[in-house]
């Protein structure tokens, strides 16, 4: 039988199926990545080393910046009263976006920024936004707007395809922007019929960080074949706004570890106090893991706070990030799963002295696939208020402890290993 089997194929099909082989081996090489495996404890403060943290992920610090924290469906209002009042660019790009009553919100803004003469350009992400219907991206271009979706389905992004720009950005005139966590979707707008309105946390920023978020805008849209916009009203003289030192970690290149994911190593392996992270998809990679566990065995306070299975939006992702969390408890971290809803804040707070603020979850997809940014900030009155904001949704969580957790159900265990298999593609 097997001999026949193998004689049954002629030599065009092994010629295809060897080329089918070769492909996909193609593919993987093109597409795979390196992991980051910083595991060092530097000497010296988060604060009086912030230029080589940022200087090691492709970024420069920047002075006199200021940062306003908009909670909840505030984004939505903010967001449309800077589009209203915007002279002369709105860039925005975004993963997520749904038709509904917050798309719309936006859409009706943008649209009419574009019909007063406003340069809008939108990005939306090919896969995330296939909610956003072709009548609303009609509606967008015939009213001036310029909208191209990223890595579309064609045969010129084989290889690059499963490379998502999971980006949340809003650029408004090159001197105001926001970063942050927040969708185009009504589930961050009201509650729905299922389950209550997300919980989410974006900044709004001020000063020279600005013209950094304006560059991080413009890469994903000559990526999706748009022109190069040489302007300086996008560009602007930076100009001081507040006391917020700021730097911007989003480059992801080819055959190195994203900046994201070194920003994260660095942050944790520097800490020597408190490490405080609130994002809704944790799910580490083993050096991730390491890292947060040889924190919490030096003595720092190594809180995590994700939502419960019950609240989550991808349940797969919290399973199987359950497959870390013996090793972590073990070690001293403490693991908070939100109760009420969706928790999808992406927040590190580090010794009370650095926060990181943006896109990226805390998982392999986001280190190294996704087309990520996080705003780093050296600024004590924002990482004050990102800790308020911790401990005021410890209320609302359950603490996981390692007893409970040694005696949950095989079943359980079982699940979570299988999940796991495919940690790297949620």
């Amino acid at each position: 039988m097997t001999a026949f089997a193998l004689t049954s194929f002629s030599t065009l099909e092994m010629w295809l199926i060897g080329g089918v082989l070769v492909l996909i081996f193609l593919i993987w090489r093109i597409t795979r990545h390196h992991e980051c495996g910083y595991l060092g404890e530097p000497d010296g403060e988060i604060s009086a080393l912030l230029p080589a943290v940022a200087g090691l992920c492709h970024g420069t610090v920047t002075a006199g910046n200021s940062v306003e924290m908009i909670l909840g469906a505030d984004f939505f209002g903010a967001v449309v009263r800077d589009i209203r009042e915007s002279r002369h660019s709105v860039h925005m790009e975004t993963f997520l976006w749904e038709d509904g009553k917050a798309g719309d919100l936006i859409a009706d803004a943008l649209c009419a920024a574009a019909s007063r003469g406003v340069k809008v350009r939108v990005t939306t992400d090919a896969r995330g936004a296939s909610g956003l219907s072709s009548e609303t991206s009609k509606k967008l271009k015939s009213a001036g707007c310029e909208h191209h979706r990223f890595h579309r389905w064609r045969p010129m992004n084989i290889g690059r395809f499963n490379i998502r720009t999971h980006r949340k950005i809003l650029v408004i005139d090159g001197a105001t922007a926001y970063v942050g966590g927040h969708c185009i979707a009504d589930s961050w707008l009201e509650d729905q019929e299922k389950h209550p309105v997300y919980h989410d946390l974006s900044i709004r920023l001020k000063g020279p960080v600005v013209n950094q978020i304006q560059s991080v805008f413009s890469e994903n849209w000559v990526e999706s074949e748009c022109g190069l916009f040489v302007d300086s009203e996008c560009f602007p003289e930076p100009k001081g706004d507040g006391p917020a030192k700021a730097h911007v970690a989003y480059v992801r290149p080819d055959g190195c570890p994203s900046s994201v994911q070194i920003l994260y190593h660095l942050v944790i392996g520097l800490a020597k106090k408190s490490i405080l992270i609130q994002n809704p998809y944790f799910l580490p990679d083993p050096a991730g893991a390491r890292a947060l566990a040889k924190a919490a065995e030096r003595g720092v306070d190594v809180r995590i706070m994700t939502p419960a299975v019950k609240a989550t939006d991808s349940f797969f992702v919290t399973y199987a990030g359950h497959s870390h969390y013996g090793k972590l408890l073990k070690s001293g971290v403490r693991i908070f799963e939100y109760q009420p809803t969706l928790l999808h804040q992406k927040t590190i707070t580090v010794d009370s002295a650095w926060c990181g603020i943006g896109s990226a979850n805390f998982d392999d997809r986001s280190f190294e696939i996704n087309d990520e940014i996080v705003v780093g900030i050296q600024d004590k009155s924002t990482v004050a208020d990102l800790e308020r904001i911790f401990e005021a949704h410890m209320g609302d969580c359950k603490e996981i402890t390692t007893d409970e957790w040694e005696r949950r159900p095989l079943a359980a265990k079982l699940r979570e290993r299988f999940f796991h298999l495919f940690n790297e593609q949620f």
